[in-house]
């Protein structure tokens, strides 16, 4: 990515007139911010404390109070429910699971990797199925997900992802190749070939949150807003876990993080999981002549085949919104204020018309960003010590969505003393090293996307006879360590 973006090649980027950049997502833009709640009144005493009010938090205190209603269930938010990641990503609820399965496998097996895999195709059903029984309109259509190559090392290298995922738990059913002729259609400019997968469903990100927050309410769960938590302090003999927050203290006999990107603010969190930047840009609505160009009456997720991959959807009301990594990582672990860096829009932008040229005279009419946890090893993980009290769900790495679902689901069981078949899959109690002290964390964050995206322009410029992945992004994959 260039560090500099010049008033040129901002130009040819059409935008609309009520254009926008950052104001927390397009999301939260098409439905209107939400009244805050109250904050925590004072110190205060509860069985189970959770500290963040996204997708795991809320999601961890909904199948808690549906599994013991007499519990008494804390949420504590900095700002407002969902104003994170669980606001800001590209809706995509999919079965992907980010992480090395080899590392998941060596601890536990081929086949309880498998069976999380399984779990996450069965997740998919369950967010759609619990929206629907519990009244939360979040525009889910389930049309699967389509993965498009744009020259031969991609259309390879989604071949090779194809056989590989088989023998990690997908069945030819689950994910395939795509005939040319195969319907309903999608239009994309230089596609090569095609993958689908049908465990993903399209969501808006916002309504499913907002929805999850006023559910988990009516449960009679207290949900406190504009609550900062400075520190999350460990049992200590018989004193139980306590939340220390700007408000007050919050002691219960389970504090559960879920606090996924923003975990570097907590103290003594600084290094544990890095705070990823991932960017959207959202168009005006398209005309239906562009729609019948284009397709996609499927309303399936899509996303292509590059080491620095983008991920799209069809908005339910005639969108499209395309994100990416953009500016992936800030000096110190440092939070942006939610705008996207412009030449983050410009590569959205390129994406958007590369994939889709009719396209490019609709103006963009929003642009945001977030950010993501991602561990060192980049394999999620979900945990309760029951020394300290505490317990964690994260690291998600842009899987969130889907894998948040099944963290709450789990955590429900770790709480409340089950051993049950989801407390038994790999990722639990998974264990990794913090990250690296500055600058060289900066440095190598840099490094990695810098050789991920020469990697894509040298393999875009590669002839048909010669599909070899660039030795580029194998380099940063080995610095990556993933």
């Amino acid at each position: 990515m260039r560090l500099f973006t010049t008033a040129a090649q901002l130009r040819p980027i059409p935008r609309s007139t009520r254009f926008a950049n950052g104001g927390v997502s397009f999301w939260f833009r098409d439905i209107g911010l939400p009244e805050r709640r109250n904050p925590l009144p004072g110190d205060a005493e509860y069985d189970v404390c959770v500290v963040g009010a996204g997708y795991s938090g809320l999601w961890t205190a909904y199948y808690l109070k549906k599994a013991q209603p007499d519990l008494r269930i804390a949420v504590i938010e900095r700002e407002f429910a969902g104003f994170g990641a669980s606001g800001r990503n590209g809706g995509w609820l999919s079965a992907e699971f980010a992480g090395s399965r080899e590392r998941y496998a060596q601890s536990h097996g081929k086949s309880s990797m498998i069976a999380l895999q399984r779990a996450m195709m069965h997740t998919v059903d369950e967010v759609a199925t619990v929206a629907r029984d519990e009244g939360i309109d979040a525009d889910i259509v389930r049309g699967g997900m389509r993965l498009v190559a744009t020259n031969a090392a991609q259309r390879a290298r989604l071949a090779e992802e194809i056989e590989y995922l088989q023998e990690w738990g997908y069945w030819p059913d689950d994910v395939h190749l795509l005939e040319p002729d195969h319907e309903p259609r999608l239009s994309v400019a230089g596609a090569v070939a095609a993958a689908y997968s049908p465990h993903a469903a399209r969501v808006h990100p916002a309504k499913l949150v907002t929805g999850l927050a006023r559910v988990v309410e009516g449960l009679g769960v207290d949900l406190f807003e504009g609550t900062a938590v400075e520190e999350i302090r460990p049992r200590e003999g018989t004193s139980p876990p306590a939340v220390v927050t700007d408000h007050g203290t919050v002691r219960a006999e389970h504090v559960i993080r879920a606090t996924e990107g923003f975990t570097s603010t907590l103290r003594g969190h600084k290094r544990e999981w890095l705070p990823m930047n991932s960017s959207m840009i959202a168009t005006e609505p398209l005309p239906d002549e562009l729609w019948e160009k284009i397709g996609w009456e499927g309303r399936e997720l899509l996303g292509d085949s590059a080491h620095s991959y983008v991920y799209a959807q069809r908005t339910a009301d005639g969108r499209i919104a395309i994100g990416g990594r953009g500016v992936p990582y800030r000096f110190g672990s440092a939070q942006d204020d939610g705008a996207t860096q412009p030449q983050a829009i410009v590569e959205l932008w390129q994406a958007l018309v590369r994939l889709f040229p009719d396209v490019s005279e609709v103006p963009v009419e929003h642009a945001w960003s977030g950010v993501l946890g991602v561990p060192r090893d980049w394999c999620p993980s979900v945990h309760l010590d029951p020394a300290s009290g505490v317990g964690w769900a994260g690291g998600y790495v842009g899987s969130g969505v889907a894998t948040s679902n099944l963290a709450g689901r789990t955590l429900r069981d770790l709480v409340l003393g089950r051993e049950t078949d989801l407390t038994r899959l790999p990722w639990v109690g998974h264990q990794v090293r913090g990250w690296e002290p500055e600058p060289l964390r900066w440095v190598g964050t840099q490094m990695i996307y810098g050789l991920y995206r020469t990697a894509d322009r040298r393999e875009s410029r590669t002839p048909e006879d010669k599909v070899r992945t660039s030795r580029f992004a194998g380099l940063a994959t080995r610095i990556a360590g993933r």
